[in-house]
């Protein structure tokens, strides 16, 4: 490694509920730098999780989070000429950003009239074990455990 290690940026919490991690998922879930518009799309949704279900919407929220982090996952690595899928741990940094990921992509693709719709129908789903994003996580923890034979390859 030539250059010095990046310093690592902190967030600052989001104006509602005082939470970090809100304000990494309404980053990532902000597109062209519209962050208030984000920040409604995330609050709308949150709001509906908490009507549909009659529970606290942060807490449902969360679990769905940890149910869509993968704990770990395939990376490519060439030996000899050959590329092999090496299974890694995923750092917890990193699980819970692929984790953000994968919940808003899948929510992108679900078929609700607006994002707030499909954010908290994802959500939901994701909560109790189902939908798109917890089918990714499995899919990956399914092709680690396939390739389990290379881990010895890990670097």
């Amino acid at each position: 490694m030539r250059k010095k290690k990046a310093p690592k940026r902190y967030l600052a919490p989001d104006p509602k509920y005082h939470d970090t991690l809100v304000t990494q998922f309404v980053n990532n879930l902000m597109e062209r730098g519209k962050k208030s518009i984000a920040y409604g799309i995330f609050y709308s949704a949150i709001d509906t999780v908490s009507a549909k279900t009659s529970q606290n919407g942060i807490d449902i929220w969360k679990r769905a989070l940890e149910n869509v982090s993968p704990s770990v996952e395939v990376r490519s690595r060439r030996v000899g000429g050959a590329t092999f899928q090496v299974p890694t741990e995923v750092r917890p940094e990193r699980k819970v950003s692929v984790g953000i990921k994968w919940l808003i992509k899948y929510a992108n693709n679900r078929n609700e009239k607006t994002m707030s719709d499909r954010l908290a129908a994802e959500i939901i789903a994701a909560s109790k074990g189902e939908g798109a994003a917890v089918k990714k996580k499995d899919d990956t923890h399914r092709m680690a455990e396939a390739n389990k034979a290379f881990s010895h390859f890990r670097f």
